[in-house]
């Protein structure tokens, strides 16, 4: 796990000492070590890669980087897992390696397979440039899922990458022009979402995705290399439940201890769920020493799940830290938010994610988190209440099923929010007769879009997103596997996976995500949706895996969910915060939101309105991010 960045530049005018603040901007990403490559293609300008290091596997000299093998330069972050399979194949067509690293191996790979055959044998999370002198080539490629980041610019005679953006402020060449679409996607979702970039002259990498750039020419292409929807479009399975769960056990068993691969300890993150507990129960199963595990206690019981995790653990038999962390330490958390999420980013739960992981950085070098069970498996309470909705949306009298009606009603004066929402959700239903992947898309914004237009001074449009790409989805994908599919596309990589690694990263620990091993995904896009969700039964074939490692009585209870009460914090003792960073006067100085939406808006947090909540959260989040990387940008609608 380490942090690269790099750039071209066609008019040579990027120095030295510009690389490596750019680098050193990655720093926590990679504390063990430094380097820094520069190259002079024959067609003219420079070629630089520079890159972070936190040692894994190969903790020798051996393993630095920027890595070179003949005419291929890389910077690379994340892990191959089955880098020691590739490797022999390799040595069986003559090659040699001079080190233990996965890095090479890549190189070997792509040395005699080509990028894109090579890429589809690596099992792993990566997001790694690589520089091909014999080609004229520079080319970014990120892992299928998207667990590990990669954002480019591409901007007159410059392109820059960077597993963070920070790096980017580095260069002073690069465009910090605020886009003014990425704003408005913000607000809707709490990230930005797809390849957006809150500044307009960059761009994320999509998961799955390569980007070549030929730099005679600069001109570039971006390639697809794998995409869940295909797996989700071929032919289910004919397995029954039981056939399909000893399958899938197998599965997970591989992938778990592929990502058990290290030079260094491995630990878990354990919170008491299915997910966790799937992962903990069956690594421990297969392992002669006692796994490490660790879990974060809050001290309001509302918001604790340890007990139980504490409980699964002594079950399991896993060496196990629990750590309760105070509301003091916990709120220490919120001024670092900004600067580790340097694009704004809203979800709450970040907080808790940083703390266990600063815990775990005590212990080990590595953790495992159980990201996309939900995803995978139907574990959220959104899709049984997409599904409820629009059952008995269908039963309201034809007479009544028009949009304009229920718009009306939530026009009046409403005793209760929900019921307003409910309304206006009824509304969008007939009108734009949603289907469960609209409704899906609707019911998860932050923000709806007479809030967008109240809240934005600049305005914007709208950006096409996956939730509009359910029509690449085949018929016999019923409603729950296509939300499946968009949830994998959309929340897991610009929610889930962006929260995981900037919060590990930020106390330099590598995230291993052992439930996102693609076999996983491809399997569990071919099952049929009763297998994951049967009646209001959630997760049913996983449940069933670990109710076989762990006594169902410890896991049969309400979710809790991974949080904190920041609205009660930002009511209390830092209400401080929502007031200096929403204050009219810097609000009107940004001109991007609306002051008296803001003023507004507020007014409803403090009278303890908690439909207010999330939003609040969100322009708090969206200010401290102004105020620590947008200041003085301007904002650009762009049309691309």
């Amino acid at each position: 796990m380490c942090g690269l960045t790099g750039y071209f530049d066609s008019a040579n005018a990027t120095s030295t000492d510009v690389l490596v603040r750019m680098t050193d901007a990655l720093a926590h990403r990679g504390p063990d070590a430094s380097g820094q490559c520069t190259w002079h293609p024959e067609t003219g300008g420079t070629v630089g890669l520079g890159h972070r290091r936190l040692s894994i596997i190969d903790l020798s000299e051996g393993g630095a980087q920027p890595m070179t093998r003949g005419a291929l330069h890389i910077v690379f972050n994340g892990e191959i897992y089955n880098y020691q399979e590739i490797t022999r194949e390799l040595q069986e067509l003559g090659h040699q390696f001079v080190s233990t690293s996965d890095t090479e191996v890549i190189l070997a790979a792509v040395d005699e397979w080509g990028i894109v055959d090579a890429i589809n044998r690596f099992n792993g999370m990566f997001a790694f440039a690589i520089y091909d002198s014999r080609r004229n080539e520079l080319v970014l490629v990120r892992d299928r899922t998207g667990v590990k980041p990669l954002y480019y610019s591409l901007h007159k005679n410059l392109v820059l990458f960077a597993s963070e953006l920070k790096a980017f402020h580095e260069h002073p060449a690069f465009d910090r022009n605020l886009n003014a679409n990425a704003i408005d996607s913000f607000f809707r979702f709490g990230y930005v979402p797809n390849s957006e970039c809150i500044f307009e002259s960059a761009r994320k990498l999509l998961p799955g995705h390569l980007l070549r750039i030929d730099l005679a020419t600069q001109r570039h292409v971006l390639e697809e290399y794998w995409d869940v929807f295909d797996a989700f479009n071929q032919p289910k399975l004919k397995l029954d439940f039981v056939e399909a769960s000893q399958q899938l056990e197998e599965l997970l068993v591989s992938a778990f201890n592929y990502r058990m691969v290290s030079d260094v300890p491995v630990g878990v993150f354990l919170s008491g769920g299915y997910d966790s507990s799937a992962v903990t129960a069956l690594l421990q199963k297969s392992m002669v020493g006692r796994l490490k595990t660790f879990t974060i206690g809050f001290e309001d019981a509302s918001f604790n799940e340890a007990p139980f995790a504490k409980q699964i653990a002594d079950a399991i038999g896993t060496d196990h830290t629990e750590y309760t962390c105070t509301r003091q330490e916990a709120q220490a958390i919120i001024p670092t938010l900004a600067h580790f999420y340097d694009e704004p980013f809203g979800d709450s739960s970040a907080i808790p994610t940083i703390l266990v992981s600063q815990i775990a950085r005590r212990s080990v070098k590595v953790a495992l988190s159980a990201d996309a069970g939900d995803e995978l498996f139907a574990g959220y309470n959104k899709y049984l209440r997409v599904i409820e909705f629009l059952r008995l949306a269908q039963k309201i009298p034809r007479p009544f099923r028009q949009g304009r009606f229920f718009a009306l009603l939530s026009k009046l004066p409403l005793p209760r929010q929900m019921l307003k929402r409910t309304l206006e959700n009824l509304s969008a239903v007939y009108d734009e007769r949603l289907s469960h992947c609209g409704l899906m898309k609707l019911t998860s914004q932050v923000f709806r879009d007479g809030e967008i237009n109240a809240m934005l001074a600049c305005k914007a449009t709208p950006r096409h997103t996956v939730f509009e790409s359910e029509h690449l989805l085949v018929a016999e994908n019923d409603a729950v596997n296509r939300m499946l599919a968009i949830d994998y596309k959309t929340y897991l990589p610009d929610d889930i996976l962006t929260k995981v690694d900037r919060a590990t990263m930020s106390c330099s620990l590598e995230g291993r995500e052992p439930l996102l091993d693609f076999r996983i995904a491809e399997f569990a896009a071919r099952l049929p949706s009763e297998f994951k969700l049967n009646g209001s039964q959630q997760k049913l074939i996983l449940k069933s895996i670990t109710h076989r490692h762990v006594p169902r009585g410890l896991l049969d209870r309400p979710k809790k969910g991974f949080s904190v009460p920041y609205f009660q914090w930002l009511r209390g003792d830092l209400r401080h915060l929502v007031d200096d960073y929403l204050a009219p006067g810097l609000v009107a100085s940004q001109g991007i939101l609306n002051t008296h939406f803001t003023e507004s808006f507020k007014k409803r947090f403090f009278a303890g309105d908690m439909k207010t909540n999330v939003g609040m959260w969100n322009l708090l989040m969206f200010q401290m991010w102004m105020e620590r990387w947008g200041k003085g940008c301007s904002v650009v609608k762009s049309d691309e």
